[in-house]
């Protein structure tokens, strides 16, 4: 006897047998490189390694022994069979953008715009889909046209959308305005056993606690699982997110995940993604895609595979976006300094611990825009990745008061710039959105900049919709101070503000890409001029992130295609009038360190 079914861990499955047979599965472990042994009579797999090479299984002795097959698993075996040769023939094609329009069914009535159709009919041609496309593209639209027509034809029954909590209003908005009637219910689930609905709409937050009864929910009728804004799974099975969201993915009908920043730290952000969609085929396509470091190549591989409308192809007015560097005035430089030096000493007795380097980086970001942060470390409110406690040196000595009074003594560069573009702005009646990595820093400038009435949110804001709306229709609030892990996703601002400025920035590609995109979207006139401002401090490691976010973002203007990414990546120098940390950003950041 061979028992194989899912595992309890995250994209694995379990293969068991009788004592007879122990050392027949011994023998079969050794032909899969992911194998663990669980005990003498079971091995666990990982799922990628087992379907890519499930011909080992023929070696087992089965004339004489029964296999029995977990239902669940063995629909994905047969659907992976099938897919393989039409990913195959897919990735073989000259051509895959003719392909005939979906018939949706009587009862939708939302118009679609001919890349919706586009997508929506190259999306349906495979079991599984990945939609790329840019924020305001309609990627929720066209998900639910998919939805429609797979509902229609009879595959698919409901649907679960995991998104972030931001989202809900959008999807449950499409619900009602895609079908006539009350045919289609949604609901947004908060705990216990999931209701009997079309439409069930989790947050990522809710889904590591949430994996038995969403399970017992796809099973119960063939579904449609739908990753909105994907991104936040890239890191796969390494993360509580991913390792649900793969635990969830072998149990629906069709999979399909939505992002305008698939790879934000390159091709391993990619494959964790690719993985949930075609679990033995994803990870191993990008592989031989990337193999030859030729993003040319590499896009033309991959193309088939995804889809993805771009910012020329909604023919929005050019957004510019330059970079203004300012120069530290001498004790700030001399604080930055001391703190580099002390950087890298600490670096070299504390080589390979990434927590360690982490927090020598932000305080370098910190001490980049106002070495007054380091006093007191970063706010309670600080997403997790951010928070340091204060940098410790000796109490009562010259080196704390100085970290304590700077302000006292020299006008920051940074505020100086901020508040210099606001003034300018209002002037000609235009509001500023203002990010940064920090919440001290944004709290700061709520003060330098209080005659201007700013909005404030972070992830401490308790009152976030009512900071938006004076922000979008008090006339007095010209400024909105946010940073881009609280406000980089979901939300729209296109119509009230055409100017952004970023005190600072980290590594992170995807949350630059998200941010800009809260007001450079659809719905913008012809004429309208938006404008970003990245300031960068001179000779400190504002220019590392700078380097870095540039390289990221080649990789991922080349592998879709889209010049318009690329170009983010190579700023335009101005004349002057987070972490999201990977191991190429901590050798480069090391090297920083070192030099």
């Amino acid at each position: 006897m061979l028992d194989l079914r899912f595992s309890l861990t995250a994209g694995r499955i379990d293969l068991s047998c009788d004592e007879i047979n122990a050392p027949h599965l011994r023998m079969l472990s050794t032909r899969f490189s992911t194998s663990l042994s669980l005990h003498k009579t079971s091995i666990s797999i990982e799922l990628d390694d087992f379907l890519v090479n499930l011909r080992e299984l023929a070696r087992w002795p089965s004339d004489d022994v029964d296999v029995r097959w977990d239902s669940g698993l063995l629909r994905l075996v047969e659907g992976n069979v099938q897919d393989s040769a039409l990913v195959d023939a897919r990735l073989r094609a000259e051509e895959v953008d003719q392909l005939p329009a979906p018939v949706l069914p009587p009862n939708w009535v939302a118009p679609l715009t001919q890349h919706q159709t586009r997508d929506l009919s190259k999306l349906m041609a495979l079991n599984h889909g990945a939609n790329f496309s840019v924020p305001g593209a309609g990627k929720t639209r066209a998900s639910m046209a998919i939805y429609a027509a797979r509902r229609a034809g009879g595959s698919i029954e409901r649907m679960l959308v995991v998104c972030p909590k931001s989202a809900f209003e959008s999807w449950a908005y499409e619900a009602g305005v895609c079908f006539s009637g009350d045919a289609i219910t949604t609901y947004v689930w908060t705990g216990g056993p999931p209701p009997d609905v079309d439409i069930l709409l989790v947050n990522y937050e809710r889904l590591p606690n949430s994996i038995p009864p969403l399970i017992t929910w796809m099973k119960a009728a063939s579904t449609l699982l739908v990753l909105d804004e994907a991104h936040r799974m890239k890191l796969g099975s390494a993360g509580a997110w991913g390792s649900a969201c793969l635990t969830l993915g072998p149990y629906a009908t069709n999979r399909l995940i939505l992002t305008g920043t698939p790879a934000p730290n390159g091709s391993r952000d990619l494959e964790s993604l690719f993985s949930f969609v075609w679990p033995g085929q994803g990870r191993a396509a990008v592989q031989r895609a990337v193999a030859h470091e030729d993003l040319s190549v590499a896009s033309r591989a991959l193309k088939p595979l995804f889809t993805r409308t771009t910012k020329s192809e909604l023919n929005l007015p050019p957004v510019e976006v330059s970079i203004r560097r300012v120069d530290l005035p001498p004790l700030h430089r001399e604080i930055y300094d001391a703190l580099l030096g002390q950087g890298k000493l600490a670096s070299a007795s504390e080589a390979g611990d990434m927590a360690a380097l982490g927090r020598i980086l932000l305080y370098l970001l910190m001490a980049a825009t106002s070495p007054a942060l380091l006093a007191v470390g970063s706010d309670k409110h600080e997403a997790l990745p951010y928070r340091v406690p204060p940098y410790q040196v000796p109490e009562n000595t010259s080196a704390m008061e100085l970290l304590r009074d700077l302000p006292l003594y020299e006008l920051n560069p940074k505020y100086q710039q901020v508040r210099s573009i606001v003034e300018k702005n209002v002037a000609r009646g235009r509001k500023t959105l203002i990010w940064s990595t920090f919440v001290r820093n944004l709290k700061s400038l709520e003060r330098m900049l209080a005659e201007f009435n700013p909005a404030l949110i972070h992830g401490g804001t308790i009152n976030r919709e009512e900071e938006l709306r004076r922000f979008r229709e008090d006339p007095a609030c010209a400024v909105l101070l946010s940073n881009p892990a609280t406000l980089g996703e979901g939300v729209s601002l296109h119509h009230e503000c055409h100017d952004a400025v970023y005190v600072d920035r980290d590594f992170s590609a995807g949350r630059f890409l998200q941010s800009l995109d809260r007001i450079h979207r659809l719905g913008l006139a012809p004429s309208t001029i938006t404008k970003i401002t990245v300031l960068a401090a001179s000779g400190t490691i504002d220019e590392i992130v700078e380097d870095r976010l540039a390289r990221k973002l080649e990789f991922m203007g080349g592998i879709l295609d889209d010049p318009n990414v690329r170009v983010l990546g190579d700023l335009e120098e101005e004349v002057d009038e987070s972490v999201g940390m990977d191991m190429s950003d901590l050798a480069a950041f090391t090297t920083y360190l070192n030099r």
